[in-house]
Order: structure tokens, then C-alpha cells, then sequence
């Protein structure tokens, strides 16, 4: 197929993009290249037959065009980006949302695959939750993907099948690093400190999917009969994977010799708290499985971030934080109030 991939050149899109490469499609990418240079390591392996660098809130039906498929993962990524403001959240995460997914009705477009979060779920600690689930976004960032689910499925028709897949919370190594996701903060926090910092009390439930499995559900349902995921929810992980914070800090410092567990002064309880249940994916699309678990994700990253030499003023600097490198962006004049680019970067 000829996929558009939005958002290619992020932590995810990074690692997705040789991969439906690897599977034979024809990949089209749009990104507005706030991170196209946060990269650890050997430079990432684009494998895209044309990039678009464009802001998604400018896309074009010309830009959809010809495509059997758009896999939108281009968004303020996460809860503290969008507290940044959530109007602007709004903006990016829903409204430019809404429209690609119009000009790709539009332009004919089948398929539409959604990268969803189950942090729309909230809080509820206590049992597993389904795709059924009532919703409970706490954030601006959990808002915009109910608001845009909700959008999509209202869309739903017979020459549109959308897919929301809500995706556990991303770790994991790709070229373009993220350090604000919390087993890639915990692990960084230990290699370049010896602490593995706790930043909450701990006691709060996650679920967690290293980013290939991701990339691979999104993969795996390109090549599933649309049939059988048309308007659906799914979500993305494995049971075994839902992890209180404070265990996962706990294996973290297993992982890193010589490093110990402690907490942030003033921590307190993360209101975000649940456990999720994913037998859906497994009945909707047989042919994922993950490659990896936490215990040997976490060994896999802790292997990769060290070969690319990760160094304490990176870990606390803004390259591999979002939000930090935004507001570099910013305050440098190189982007403005709404996130547009003030000089010839994005173009």
C-alpha cells in the first residue's frame, strides 16, 4: 500500500517507518520537524519515498492523495505538552486531526489508523479495563484523543474504516530518544545518576509497550482483511505488562549495577492510575505478538541508550525531552506562540 505516516520523524514514526518499509508499502511521510534532530546514535533510517515537512495543522488533500492508507501519529505527545496550552492542544491534537481525516475521505482513503492512548481511561486501578470502559481523560492531551475517536467513529462508513489504537504507555529505544517516558526517564535517570528517581509516590498502575511492538500493531493491521477492525477501539500491550511505578523502578535498578531507587522530594500519588485488559487485539489481530516483555525490553534499552552514549547533560537536557525542546524552540525565536516556525526550518 502507499501509506501517509504522520509525525515520521518522532520516537515512534522513527521506529515504524522502516518497518512497513520492510513489509513492501510505499511510505509517505509529514512531520513538522520539531524533533527531526533529536537523534542518538547513527542516523535513523528514514525509508520514506517522499517527505513532506509540513505542520499537520497545513495539510493538504494533495498530501493524501493516491494513499490506500494514513496512520496519523503526529500530536503534542504528551500530558505535560499539552498543559502547555491546552487551546493549542486542542488546535493540533483534534481540530487538525478532524480535518486529514476529512481530506482523506475526501480523497478516497480507506483505511485511517489512529494512534490513541489509554490514558483516556484515567483512573481506575482496580480492575482490568476494556475497550468498553467508560472514559475518563484528566488531561487536555486525553481529551484530544476521545474528542478525535469520537470524530472517527462518527465518520465510520463503508468507504472508511478507522482504527483507534490505544496504545499502552510507549518505552523502549528508537533513534530519536524520548527521556520523559517514565522506563526511559527511570532507566536514564539511573545510568547517568545511580538513582532511579521516582517522581510520583509509585503506587499508580501503568500499562507499558515497547515502541517495535507498537509500530508492529499498526503494521499488522495494514495487512489484516479492514474487515475485521472497521470502527473499532484496540487496545495495544499485554496483561503482564501492567506495572506499578514503584515495581518498575524497582527492575530498573536490577537492570543498572550500582544504582538504587529513591523519590523526588515532594512526590506525591499520580492521579493517572489503571490497569488495562488487551484480549481484543488478540481476537482482532491474530497475527500480533510482541516481541517484548519490560524486564527484557528494559535490558534491551538499557544496551542500546549506553552504545549510543547517552551522557548526564543529555538525559537532562531538552534534546530528548518534548516539551523542554519545544520551549528551547521557542524561547530561541525559532518557533512561535502557536508552534509554527518562525524561520526556513519547517520549510
Amino acid at each position: 500500500m502507499r501509506v501517509l505516516v504522520t509525525g515520521n520523524l518522532g520516537y515512534v514514526g522513527t521506529v515504524l517507518t522502516p518497518m512497513l518499509a520492510h513489509a513492501g508499502h510505499d511510505v509517505v511521510g509529514l512531520d513538522a520537524g520539531y524533533f527531526r534532530d533529536c537523534v542518538i546514535g547513527p542516523a535513523p533510517d528514514s525509508r520514506v519515498s517522499r517527505q513532506i515537512l509540513k505542520d499537520v495543522r497545513d495539510a493538504e488533500r494533495e498530501d493524501v492523495s493516491a494513499c490506500d492508507a494514513v496512520i496519523h501519529l503526529a500530536a503534542l505527545s504528551n500530558d505535560p505538552m499539552g498543559d502547555l496550552d491546552p487551546a493549542l492542544t486542542e488546535a493540533i491534537n483534534l481540530r487538525a486531526s478532524e480535518r486529514l481525516a476529512s481530506l482523506a475521505m475526501d480523497a478516497g482513503v480507506e483505511r485511517f489508523l489512529f494512534a490513541s492512548s489509554c490514558s483516556i481511561y484515567g483512573q481506575s486501578p482496580d480492575a482490568a479495563l476494556t475497550e468498553e470502559s467508560p472514559l475518563n481523560p484528566l488531561t487536555a492531551y486525553a481529551r484530544s484523543k476521545v474528542g478525535f475517536e469520537r470524530f472517527l467513529a462518527s465518520a465510520a462508513g463503508e468507504r472508511f474504516s478507522p482504527l483507534s489504537l490505544r496504545n499502552a504507555t510507549a518505552y523502549g529505544f528508537s533513534p530519536r530518544l524520548r527521556v520523559d517516558l517514565v522506563v526511559n526517564n527511570l532507566l536514564g535517570s539511573a545510568m547517568t545518576s545511580g538513582e532511579v528517581k521516582l517522581l510520583s509516590d509509585g503506587t499508580a498502575w501503568r500499562p507499558l509497550v515497547h515502541v517495535e511492538d507498537m509500530s508492529r500493531a499498526f503494521v499488522t493491521a495494514l495487512s489484516t482483511d479492514r474487515r475485521r477492525w472497521h470502527n473499532l477501539a484496540l487496545n495495544v500491550g499485554v496483561e503482564q505488562d501492567n506495572f506499578r511505578i514503584r515495581d518498575l523502578a524497582t527492575l530498573v535498578a536490577g537492570v543498572v549495577p550500582d544504582s538504587r531507587v529513591t523519590m523526588a522530594e515532594g512526590a506525591t500519588a499520580d492521579s493517572r492510575n489503571y490497569n488495562v485488559s488487551f484480549q481484543r487485539i488478540r481476537d482482532v489481530l491474530p497475527g500480533w505478538r510482541p516481541a517484548y516483555d519490560v524486564p527484557r525490553g528494559t535490558e534491551h534499552l538499557y544496551r542500546t541508550i549506553g552504545a549510543g552514549g547517552l551522557t548526564r547533560d543529555q538525559f537532562q537536557g531538552h534534546v530528548f525531552s518534548r516539551l523542554k525542546h519545544l520551549l528551547c524552540h521557542r524561547e530561541a525565536g525559532r518557533l512561535d506562540a502557536a508552534l509554527r516556525w518562525s524561520d526556513s526550518r519547517g520549510v
